[in-house]
This record gives C-alpha cells, sequence and structure tokens, in this order.
C-alpha cells in the first residue's frame, strides 16, 4: 500500500534501536526523509548504516531543553517536520510505588511526558502554518493497565496518554493528527533484560522464564509470545501517513491482546 507520503520530512526520537528504528525503516520504505535521533551519537551511526539510503542522524538528549532547540534549528534548515515519531523513553525502576523516590519519579518524568510536551511545543506551530502534520507516541499498556511494581513508567505514559489526546482536539482542524501507539511485550532489549533477570531469579532459561511471564503476568495475551518491532512499526507507518486521514486523538493496541480492558 502507498502510503502517500514521499517526500515527507520526518524525525524519529529514540531512533537507534527497538521499536523505533523498525518505524523509521518502515517510513524510509515510503520514502520519507528521515531524521533519527538518540543520545548517543555512535549508536545512531550504526543504526544509520543499516538503511538503504542516506539517513540523517543527530544525538540530543530530550530532557534538555537546549537540546530541543538544536534539533529544531536542524530540522528548520532542513526545510522543516512532516511527522514526529516519539519513541523515546525509559521503564524506571521497579517496586513498591512509596518507595520510589522523587528523583526517580522527576527522571522518567523528564524522559517520558515532558520531552513529548517540549517537542510538541517547538514542531506542531509550524505543522499547523503547513497545514499537514502526523505525531505518533509510543505509550504502553501499562497507560490502561498498570502493573503495581512500575508506578513511574505506569504514570509517565498514563500522562502522555492524556496529553496527546488534548493535542489532537486542538490541532486536528488545522490539519495536524495525533495518536499513539501502545505495545505491550514486544521482543525489544528492554524486554529482552527483563527476561534475562527473570531467569536469574527463577533458575530456568529465558525462554521458560518468557514462558511463565506470559501465563503469570499476562493472561490475556493469547497469541503466546513476544511481539516483534515490525508488528508495532507497521501500525505507526499507517498512522503517519495520507492514508489515515480520519484518525485523530486515538490510541492504537498492538499488544497480543495484553490489556482485557473494553476501554483506552
Amino acid at each position: 500500500m502507498d502510503l502517500k507520503i514521499k517526500g515527507k520530512k520526518a524525525l524519529v526520537t529514540g531512533g537507534s534501536g527497538g521499536l523505533a528504528l523498525a518505524a523509521a525503516r518502515d517510513l524510509a520504505a515510503e520514502g520519507v526523509d528521515l531524521t533519527l535521533t538518540d543520545l548517543n551519537a555512535d549508536d545512531l551511526s550504526q543504526a544509520a548504516e543499516t538503511f538503504d539510503g542516506q539517513v540523517d542522524t543527530i544525538a540530543a538528549n530530550l530532557t534538555d531543553p537546549d537540546d530541543i532547540e538544536k534539533l529544531r534549528k536542524h530540522m528548520a534548515d532542513k526545510g522543516g517536520i512532516d511527522i514526529l515519531v516519539h519513541a523515546a523513553g525509559v521503564t524506571g525502576d521497579k517496586g513498591d510505588p512509596l518507595e520510589m523516590t522523587d528523583e526517580e519519579y522527576h527522571r522518567v518524568w523528564e524522559t517520558n511526558f515532558l520531552s513529548a510536551v517540549r517537542m510538541a511545543r517547538v514542531f506542531v506551530p509550524q505543522m499547523a502554518e503547513n497545514g499537514w502534520g502526523r505525531i505518533v507516541c509510543v505509550t504502553s499498556e501499562n497507560a490502561v493497565q498498570p502493573y503495581e511494581d512500575e508506578a513511574v513508567y505506569n504514570t509517565s505514559k498514563a500522562a502522555l496518554l492524556n496529553f496527546t489526546k488534548g493535542l489532537a482536539q486542538v490541532y486536528a482542524p488545522k490539519g495536524v493528527l495525533v495518536n499513539t501507539v501502545a505495545p505491550a511485550f514486544i521482543e525489544t532489549p528492554m524486554t529482552d533484560g527483563m527476561m534475562k533477570m527473570r531467569s536469574e531469579k527463577l533458575g530456568v532459561s529465558k525462554e521458560e522464564a518468557i514462558e511463565s511471564f506470559l501465563k503469570e503476568e499476562r493472561p490475556f495475551l493469547k497469541i503466546g509470545r513476544r511481539g516483534q518491532p515490525e508488528e508495532v512499526a507497521a501500525v505507526i507507518a499507517l498512522l503517519c501517513s495520507d492514508r489515515a486521514t480520519f484518525t485523530t486523538g486515538s490510541a492504537y493496541r498492538v499488544d497480543g491482546g495484553a490489556v482485557g480492558s473494553m476501554n483506552t
């Protein structure tokens, strides 16, 4: 399917790996002029080498307003931005919600929530002026189905979901469509780390750790496996396209059924 976005300019955050890199590949295949940003310049260079064509990269810390201004200037020099895929994020510490420190709540809040606010603040007005824009923020199943030991992550992703809904309502009349994609238990370095720790704790193989995790912690995930980054990327790319022209303020789950609720 032609997504009708050839020549559009996209910025992908968290772009050196995982879901963001998979989404970037789908956008590149549609002829999008791609810029990847992440913390580490070397990681970005390695990611860029995996593409057939030339991919622009710029290292930036999205918790630093000065670096966000650097991104704004960088994209302005390229002629602006049409698409923002905001996938940058951290999981944060796990444990009793009351034992998590203020510092940890603030750290995850800055990375997962305020970075999205600041990015929208600098890029949405230009999209609105042009009368066309797409923003897709990666949230999580945790935004609507919080797990008791992931409070710092839960709260940041729930806030991001709420923010994007409000943003969509304001800017849809100006041609800027804002949506979220909520993955669950995708095969990424993050879940690899989770399963490594679980296997060590239980004294079992990683495959056995995954099997027990699905049975005990994700009973609604009836597909019975981790999702693949490409399965999330396809939904992100569609929402970035000129095919999804009647979709805004929506939260798309790519979770294998992991969320048991009927509601968003």
